[in-house]
């Protein structure tokens, strides 16, 4: 990694930043536990001059990976979907989506319980149907 700017230039990959650098030094993410499968989808709203006041006056200022995962969540996406599309740890996307999270920005929708799941039982007499087709 040398060249243009030293050790933080990398010829192949363009400039390193460290995953850490994303969120300014967070780890976690202390507000919703964010499971792996939990679909996310972005918020739908227009923007009023009252919304882009009160951003301002929050002192938040999105960075370009907030707006990738906003673009990415018009449809629904998995948290472990995010990270990959994304190329970015997974500590470092749940980080990201609690920030988009904080500011109204995302849903997040729970994986459906087991229980409602159809049962072994159901499923061996579905693939017996289709064989007996």
């Amino acid at each position: 990694m040398e060249g243009r700017g030293g050790a933080w230039y990398d010829e192949a990959a363009g400039p390193v930043v460290r995953p850490y650098a994303l969120t300014g030094g967070r780890t976690h993410y202390d507000g919703v536990e964010f499971d792996l499968v939990a679909l996310i989808v972005a918020v739908e709203t227009a923007v009023s001059d009252d919304d882009s006041a009160a951003l301002r006056a929050s002192q938040w200022s999105p960075e370009p990976e907030h707006d990738m995962i906003l673009e990415l969540c018009r449809t629904p996406l998995s948290v472990a979907e995010i990270a990959s599309d994304l190329e970015l740890p997974l500590g470092v996307v749940r980080v990201l989506l609690g920030d988009l999270l904080d500011h109204s920005l995302i849903q997040v929708r729970r994986p459906a319980p087991v229980a409602q799941f159809p049962g072994e039982r159901v499923l061996k007499e579905v693939i017996d149907g289709i064989r007996a087709l």
